[in-house]
């Protein structure tokens, strides 16, 4: 995809920035001020959002301590597969801003927020079996990144009733940025403030909307850090993780920078690369201990994994979709989640890169955690309640890759009716009938989990529910699904004839199906 090109802005002189950066402070000063509402800043510890937080920093610690009397909560949302080394930056930089707030007396409180353990990458990959994400299914996002954010700032407007939200987004970033920016300029309020696009009662406020990556370097470098992070580190690491190892030091408007460098999810399959990550190896050889989270990306980033994947959706229903096949219609099952075998197989993954970089890397980075504990409870439950893998292999992966005891902060070591040992027995039975395999699993596992229960009222609809999803070969899930489908656009095409037809074909495909459950 070619990137759009970002919006010109016309040059400052340094002369004209720093006029530019007095007027814009006391903008500020003035809208923070103003009255009660509570602000939110958003901190990546990125170039923009540094350079947002020391603009705003530097302007309220100017007020006289009387009129510092509401709060400014710096967040920061961690998905658990940040850059290593930016996620540490991040860390680092929160514990200072909260040490330098406390000794400066300035109501900036930082928060470092996380996805929801039941909406990780990781449980929603290895648990749930979700492929690895896609512009067409971006599940990630949303769970990792903005849900944490977003909920934050809810809880602020519902103990305020208000809350500004302050984003260090530019319009130079790029056109379709600035598209968006300019749309919500039109429906301002009030001076520089407009209503945020997704949380009712809250404003969004964007002071270095018209900066460009020059003036932003030029700030960073020229202008100290008020809470002790050296911005000289922070360009270094913009440095290291541009492909040439260039990065100019910007002395004034007219030189370049290495504002193109950017950092994100190490396991990101939105982009064709991660080339940040593979500059830091590059230019770095002691960064060579991250190589295993570089081959990870690469293995997740196959386009075509349809053998990887279910050929039903994750409920165990076969949708079907249209698409071309060398210029001809093909109607074709939508691949659903990663199988058994895939799912263990990145767990597997994962603890192996873990493992080895606890053995490579720096001192100071060998506790390095690329899966939680509380993730791997969690896939662990998954597995075991609603994928009915009663098998309950993650204990013995675990033990298999790390050489240590998985010990379940959620669940205890209590004895289950059904392990692994019944699951060998089941495989040798089933033979290479992967859907008998399944069916046989579901439905024991159904009734090990009602067997503890007071009153089992519901089991008779959850076996059911077995039958519904297992009980036919692949082969005939797919007829089934496209007998359905055709039927579906009989009816709408009133095709009275074919509607007889397909019910027909239909009745006996479900009369013969029942006919193999019970020979069965």
């Amino acid at each position: 995809m070619a990137k759009t090109k970002a919006p010109l802005i016309p040059n400052r002189t340094v002369a004209e920035f720093v006029e530019y950066l007095e007027k814009l402070s006391l903008e500020i000063q003035e809208l923070y001020c103003i009255d009660q509402i509570p602000w939110v800043i958003g901190y990546s510890g990125g170039k923009d959002s540094t350079a947002t937080l020391q603009l705003i920093w530097n302007a309220i610690a100017a007020l006289p301590a009387e009129k510092l009397i509401k709060p400014i909560y710096v967040i920061s949302t961690d998905t658990l597969v940040e850059n290593p080394i930016v996620s540490a930056w991040v860390e680092n930089s929160l514990k200072r801003i909260k040490i330098a707030a406390q000794e400066q007396n300035l109501p900036i409180e930082p928060h470092l927020l996380k996805p929801q353990m039941t909406h990780t990458y990781w449980v929603g990959l290895i648990g749930k079996g979700y492929p690895a994400p896609r512009h067409r299914f971006r599940w990630c996002t949303p769970r990792l990144k903005i849900d944490p954010s977003n909920r934050f700032i809810r809880n602020v407007v519902r103990s305020n009733r208000e809350a500004v939200v302050v984003l260090g987004t530019r319009k130079t970033e790029s056109s379709n940025r600035a598209k968006i920016m300019e749309k919500r300029e039109a429906k301002r309020l009030r001076e520089r403030l407009c209503p945020h696009p997704h949380i009712p009662n809250s404003l969004l406020y964007t002071p270095i909307e018209e900066w460009r990556t020059d003036e932003v370097w030029l700030y960073l470098m020229q202008w100290e850090n008020p809470w002790g992070h050296s911005n000289k580190d922070l360009f270094a690491m913009y440095r290291g993780a541009t492909a040439d190892n260039e990065c100019p030091l910007v002395v004034d408007t007219s030189t370049p920078s290495c504002g193109s460098s950017r950092f994100g999810c190490w396991v990101c399959t939105l982009v064709d690369s991660d080339k940040s990550l593979t500059a830091m190896i590059q230019n770095d050889e002691e960064k060579e201990w991250l190589q295993p989270l570089v081959d990870i990306r690469l293995e997740l980033d196959i386009r075509n994994d349809r053998d990887k994947r279910d050929f039903r959706r994750i409920f165990g229903t076969v949708q079907l979709f249209e698409r071309n096949v060398n210029g001809e219609v093909s109607v074709e099952p939508i691949p659903g989640p990663y199988v058994k075998k895939w799912r263990e197989h990145w767990l597997r993954r994962v603890l192996e890169a873990q493992t080895k970089i606890r053995q490579t890397a720096p001192e100071e980075m060998r506790d390095i955690t690329l899966i939680q504990p509380e993730e791997l409870s969690e896939i662990r439950r998954i597995w075991l309640e609603e994928k009915h893998e009663f098998d309950d292999s993650l204990p013995r992966i675990y033990k298999e890759v790390t050489g240590e005891t998985f010990i379940d902060a959620y669940r205890g070591m209590e004895s289950s009716l059904l392990g692994s040992d019944e699951w060998t027995t089941l495989e040798e039975i089933c033979g290479e009938d992967a859907m008998h395999l399944e069916l046989m699993a579901k439905l024991l596992d159904t009734e090990r989990q009602y067997y503890t229960k007071a009153r089992r009222v519901g089991l008779f609809e959850d076996l059911e529910k077995c039958f519904e999803t297992s009980s036919r070969t692949k082969e005939e899930a797919i007829e089934n699904a496209h007998l359905r489908r055709n039927l579906k656009l009989a009816a709408e095409e009133g095709d009275v004839e074919t509607i007889k037809q397909l019910t027909w074909a239909n009745m006996k495909f479900s009369n013969n199906s029942e006919t193999n459950d019970e020979e069965g």
